[in-house]
């Protein structure tokens, strides 16, 4: 397990500083978003390649893995194409001052791909101990990713075709699943995240690996999901009504 994790590391490091140096060259810290999805299945392919044991629960996170690398990285691909830099990214680097392109290495890249192999660690604790049968626990961590995909996938589509038409400009989404929940994405970030630390507890003792789903739950609802993206809509009216009848993040009932 700890060789695994040295050579993950080592690996999510290089692809880090690489990502930075195409920052720098590119004058925009935002490409960090694209990095984030890819540098999943980086650390997939390397984890799995690293392991000459191949077993059906591995190769099936491998795949989940890459599936919602590939999404991950599609999405924000198409997000970003023809824009400037995200306004985050680009308020950090004013506030950074003379210090921003360390910052952002440290801050940004680097972080970020460590935080990657922190998420990750219920997938390596099934690389390393591959032997194990298949368990009904299995479907049940399967259905759970499925499940937070789904809620994933369907979300983006929506607030897409939600922002491509005109009209709804500096409107707020409030129909289809952001009916029921103000961040159905990120509600299905987390699930499927939970799902895979599902899969890893069928294995004998892959529940300790229950870090990687907290990790990303904490991210999600704690800093860099749900909190700053709500802070831009700090006064808005129409979202202070929208936050009072529609529930945070699991989805419920609106209330009246």
């Amino acid at each position: 397990m700890y060789g695994l994790l040295t050579l993950q590391f080592v690996v999510i490091t290089i692809y880090a500083c690489l990502w930075f140096l195409a920052a720098l060259k590119l004058r925009r810290n935002d490409v960090a978003d694209i990095a984030w999805g890819t540098g999943f299945i980086v650390l997939a392919i390397a984890g799995h390649l690293a392991e000459s044991a191949v077993s059906v629960r591995g190769l099936l996170v491998l795949v989940l893995i890459i599936l919602w690398g590939l999404r991950f990285l599609f999405y924000i691909a198409r997000r970003n194409l023809g824009k400037a830099e995200d306004p985050r990214y680009r308020k950090w680097r004013e506030e950074w001052g003379v210090s921003a392109n360390v910052r952002a290495f440290f801050q940004v890249f680097l972080l970020q791909g460590y935080l990657a192999v922190i998420i990750l660690l219920p997938v390596t604790y099934v690389w390393v101990h591959s032997g194990n049968p298949l368990t009904p626990l299995d479907a049940v961590g399967f259905a759970f990713w499925l499940t937070g995909f789904g809620f994933e996938t369907v979300g983006d589509w929506q607030l897409a075709k939600f922002k491509k038409d005109a009209t709804n400009r500096g409107r707020i989404m409030n129909t289809g699943l952001w009916k029921y929940t103000r961040h159905p994405n990120y509600f299905g970030e987390v699930t499927l995240w939970w799902g895979v630390w599902l899969i890893s507890s069928a294995v004998p003792g892959g529940w300790k690996t229950f870090m990687g789903p907290v990790m990303i739950s904490f991210l999600i609802l704690r800093v860099s999901g749900i909190p700053l993206l709500e802070k831009r809509y700090e006064g808005n009216s129409e979202f202070n009504e929208y936050r009072r009848r529609t529930s945070a993040f699991f989805p419920l009932p609106p209330k009246r």
